[in-house]
């Protein structure tokens, strides 16, 4: 079985195909990318059990085969060449790989293909079509908010809710949410699912680059994504999603408008001096004026810092994580945001005020620390 193909062309394939990888598999043959040669079409498998991805390119040959190529030491090889065409020839009943550079030659293992996983068979699907700029910007306004909790793996995953009036991405660790919601897209079914953190960390990598449109196929145990000549399958999370529209409080008569970045930076700074433990800035709102304050008894350290802002509502005072805080303001891209509350024990919610899409709508949840007295 022989092929030629550009070495920077093939590495970048490897690469996306690499996210998956673990560095302890149970299965050895994980530790190797399977290759399948069919009609002058190479497509290279990687897979950790839960998540499997293919990605295909052209190369010139007209052999058929597969084979598993150890993954680590492949990538390595081809990182190490500059672009240029690369010769393979793989002999399976050596169980040998050579490979032909401009520079020499290289020698490595391989293993017979017939041992990989095999995809599983996806009966029952739904089928769902989004731009992938719009994923991609889903999956980045969300995924920051997702928990590591082992104990409570619903809320480690983005949870996709499609219905015919729009599309809705939610994640929480039950200490803040963000719900992004696509008011222009749509889907002909009404379907609920938890994707987990490692292939939604591989989608939002390799979308950035796709202008293309997206498949979305699901049922209830799987889910694939199929673009650019790449298919992604995982397996879903299992469970049932907390009910994340009970917690977002609806009447929230005190609302503070500001400028985003002045207030991020202001929280950035007074946080320096806040508790290592709580992070707890503190935010004193009356007028047109916020004030915003952090203190760390223990080591007698303290911050306060004023700033203008248009504020409606009783005067307040209301503790925040600050670390909660910052990761919301940096993940939002308008100019100005509004901070609307109910009461000092009851969560925030932050919204933008410009730089949205139209159909686009992002509602942000961080709920307060208790104040020291």
């Amino acid at each position: 079985m022989k092929f030629i193909v550009s070495s920077g062309s093939l590495l970048k394939q490897l690469q996306i195909a690499g996210g998956v990888l673990n560095n302890n598999n149970t299965l050895a043959i994980l530790d190797n990318f399977l290759f399948d040669l069919k009609g002058g079409m190479l497509t290279i498998s990687a897979s950790d059990l839960e998540t499997t991805i293919s990605a295909a390119l052209e190369v010139d040959s007209t052999d058929e085969g597969i084979a598993a190529i150890p993954a680590r030491l492949l990538l390595d090889s081809l990182k190490a060449l500059p672009e240029q065409p690369v010769t393979f020839v793989i002999d399976l009943q050596a169980n040998s790989v050579e490979l032909s550079s401009d520079y020499g030659k290289y020698s490595l293992a391989c293993i017979d293909g017939d041992e990989f996983p095999r995809l599983p068979e996806m009966e029952d699907t739904s089928t769902t079509v989004l731009p992938g700029e719009i994923l991609a910007t889903a999956i980045n306004k969300t995924l920051f908010a997702a928990g590591n909790d082992e104990l409570r793996p619903v809320m480690s995953g983005v949870f996709f809710q499609f219905n015919s009036s729009n599309l809705t991405f939610v994640a929480t660790d039950a200490h803040k949410l963000v719900r992004y919601r696509r008011n222009d897209f749509k889907s002909d079914n009404t379907a609920e699912f938890i994707l987990p953190r490692k292939p939604l960390n591989i989608l939002k990598s390799v979308l950035v680059s796709t202008g293309n449109e997206v498949q979305i196929i699901y049922n209830d145990t799987n889910v694939r994504f199929e673009f650019d000549h790449i298919i992604l399958t995982c397996r879903l999370i299992d469970g049932k999603y907390p009910n994340y529209e009970a917690v977002i409080p609806k009447d929230n008569p005190n609302a503070m408008e500001i400028e985003r970045g002045i207030f991020h930076n202001s929280v950035r700074r007074v946080a320096i001096f806040s508790n290592k433990t709580t992070h707890q800035v503190r935010l004193k709102m009356a007028g047109s004026e916020l004030q915003i304050s952090a203190e760390d008894l223990d080591f007698s350290n303290k911050a306060h810092e004023r700033l203008n802002c248009n504020y409606q509502g009783e005067d307040m005072e209301i503790g925040f994580n600050s670390k909660f805080l910052l990761e919301m303001l940096s993940n939002l891209d308008s100019d100005n945001i509004t901070l609307e509350m109910s009461a000092p024990n009851r969560a925030g919610i932050i919204l933008p005020n410009d730089s949205l899409e139209e159909g686009e709508d992002i509602l942000m949840l961080v709920m307060p620390v208790m104040l020291n007295s």
